[in-house]
């Protein structure tokens, strides 16, 4: 039986960030003190998770971390009762990324054995050893630099990497994960919070998410100048260096091959067949029927994290604006990460 102490401690792990978010610094407790310091190191060590973008999604985190959501979450599963040492290699793309998988492992009675990315490698230790107290040390977990002594593996990386992973871990039970990206099928009837809305899904964490839409389907006669107009509320993104680098360089190659593009000063649209799509431009095609949308889901769904899309779709989609609040139960690359570990 999962001990209750795990379920309590990160209860209480969700009570905490949410009293931190809370509170200015003015008011801080010790332990609060150090958080704020590592949300600030972790920012300065890599300019893309902003203190904005961090609180955000620890606040998100801290929603879901309640003993009902947490109980019905892991009622679906018959968990583990012999301890397993599972390797994990988290990605680091937006801020805390692999915690997730990190609590899936621990959740089904396993031992996560945790190889950091060295583009975030602050802020999940400290919040491990926060779960840990508040759970009576009823938690295990290693840091490590190597992978060794592991009874099953999740990976995540790119493409290419994946091949490397998949040879390498061979031998093992192993989930490895790839590139995914996610997209929005527009209907031309969306409302202005809608466009708003996904406004959210494209530009939070700067696109960098495999949840983050970088590809629009739009009907035939849909005109895109105004999509611009709703997406003005994350024009200061232009004023990031490294996403104002991107916009820069992209532009520029556009602007040479004499590409056509539509342009906003801080994000570019531009009619492509490819689902992924470089940072600070989204691509877009139009569709002549709802079949041929559809189609181009099924022929790229392998490579497609979530679809937002109004419901009458019939796309199994999700909300505009929902993308990057994901629930416990989802997924990456849709492969079920607890009835995995529940038969390791």
């Amino acid at each position: 039986m999962l001990n209750e102490n795990k379920i309590l401690g990160l209860e209480k792990l969700g009570n905490f960030i949410n009293e931190f978010i809370q509170k200015d610094d003015e008011n801080y407790s010790e332990k609060e003190e150090r958080m704020a310091y590592l949300m600030k190191r972790s920012e300065i060590e890599n300019p893309w998770f902003t203190l904005e973008n961090q609180r955000y999604n620890l606040k998100q985190w801290a929603g879901l971390f309640t003993k009902e959501n947490i109980e019905n979450w892991l009622s679906k599963y018959e968990l583990s009762n012999t301890p397993k040492r599972v390797g994990l290699i988290l990605a680091g793309n937006i801020p805390i990324v692999g915690f997730h998988d990190i609590i899936s492992v621990v959740l089904s009675n396993h031992i996560p054995i945790i190889k950091l990315s060295s583009k975030d490698k602050l802020m999940l230790p400290f919040l491990l050893d926060l779960w840990k107290e508040f759970s009576n040390n009823d938690i295990e977990f290693e840091i490590v630099d190597r992978l060794e002594n592991f009874d099953a593996v999740i990976a995540t990386g790119s493409n290419n990497t994946a091949r490397y992973l998949e040879y390498y871990f061979k031998n093992h039970l192993s989930i490895i994960r790839k590139n995914r990206t996610s997209i929005a099928v527009l209907k031309g009837d969306e409302t202005v919070e809608e466009l708003q809305l996904l406004a959210d899904d494209i530009f939070r964490y700067f696109g960098l998410g495999c949840r983050n839409v970088t590809k629009l389907l739009l009907p035939k006669e849909m005109k895109v100048d105004g999509l611009f107009e709703n997406f003005v509320k994350y024009q200061d993104v232009i004023n990031h260096n490294k996403y104002a680098n991107n916009y820069d360089y992209n532009r520029a190659v556009y602007l040479l091959n004499q590409d056509l593009f539509w342009d906003n000063n801080f994000v570019m649209l531009r009619e492509d067949e490819k689902l992924f799509s470089p940072l600070s431009v989204v691509n877009f095609s139009r569709y002549e029927s709802l079949e041929d949308a559809k189609k181009f889901v099924e022929d790229n769904r392998e490579e497609i994290q979530a679809i937002v899309a109004k419901p009458e779709l019939g796309l199994e989609s999700i909300g505009f604006g929902e993308t990057q609040n994901p629930s416990l139960d989802t997924y990456a690359d849709d492969v079920d990460t607890m009835a995995f570990l529940s038969v390791i």
